[in-house]
Parts: structure tokens; sequence; C-alpha cells
């Protein structure tokens, strides 16, 4: 597998990745709702109207569900140009990728850009800083579930990798 080519990759899946972060996040948009810190969600559910924002609630399944498909034929797609060739590869190379983007996710956007970009504020908690910035809470969603769901794309990915070869 080249290695040129992941670390390209690493940086089109960063842009991607953030790009989707922005356009789902912050103001009025409750796409990511769930994402925010319990105290968030329940400030901005107090002026707008409630959905189901519970970590296993219909939605959040959902929308997770349809995160690990695209993230899966990305990844294959990524894994495949990479040089992946069987089972292996293809789930080191998507799990490797998936932890980078967990990574990347909770120290630069969560950490840096969520905390402190008001553009990612929730309409009507714009006053709660210390709430924006609270870094163990982004840290405890990558470790788990995170790790956990980086795990599902990875094995799709290396089944696809079985299937190709």
């Amino acid at each position: 597998m080249s290695v040129t080519v992941i670390l390209i990759e690493m940086l089109v899946f960063s842009a991607l990745f953030t790009t989707m972060c922005f356009a789902t996040t912050g103001g009025n948009h409750t796409v990511q709702v769930d994402n925010y810190p319990p105290e968030i969600q329940e400030e901005y559910f107090k002026t707008h109207e409630r959905i189901k924002a519970e970590p296993l609630s219909g939605r959040a399944v959902l929308k997770k569900a349809i995160a690990i498909l695209v993230f899966a034929a990305v990844l294959v797609f990524m894994a495949m140009l990479a040089g992946a060739r069987n089972f292996l590869q293809g789930f080191l190379f998507a799990f490797g990728m998936m932890i980078w983007i967990g990574a990347f996710d909770t120290f630069f956007i969560d950490w840096v850009l969520f905390a402190n970009m008001k553009r990612f504020r929730l309409e009507g908690t714009e006053h709660m800083d210390k709430e924006y910035h609270q870094k163990w809470f982004h840290l405890k969603g990558m470790l788990f579930p995170g790790i956990i769901f980086a795990l599902i794309p990875a094995v799709l990915v290396g089944l696809v990798m079985i299937l190709l070869g």
C-alpha cells in the first residue's frame, strides 16, 4: 500500500469531514444536536421544538447507520486507491482512517473549532462558553462509542476487499 496516497487521503478525508460538520452543525441545524453536550441540548430545547436526541433513539440510530454506509463507501474507494487487496489490508486501512478522523474531530473540530467558533453554537445557547469547552465530553465520545463505531465500516471495507479480490 502506498504511504504517500494514504497521507494525501488523510488530508482529503479531513477536508470532507470538516465540510460535512460545517454543513450540518450550528444555528438551527438539528442534524447533529445529539452530538452536543446534554446541557447545551437542554438549553436549546427550551426555545425550540424537542426532537429525539438520545443516543439510542430511532433518529440517532438511523443517522449513525447512514453515516456508517457513507463512511464505508468512501473508505472502500480510498482503500482501493491506497492499494488494499485483502480483508486485513482493507480493515486496517479503514480502521486507521476512522481512528484518524475520530482524533481529528475531537482534537481539532471539537476542541478548537466547536469550542471557539460562534458558527457552531445552537441558537439560544450562544452564552454557554463553559459548556462548549467540555473537552472530556468529546474525548469520552471518541473513545467509546467512537472506537466501536470505527470497527463497523472497517469490517465492511474488509469484506468488500474480499469480494473485489
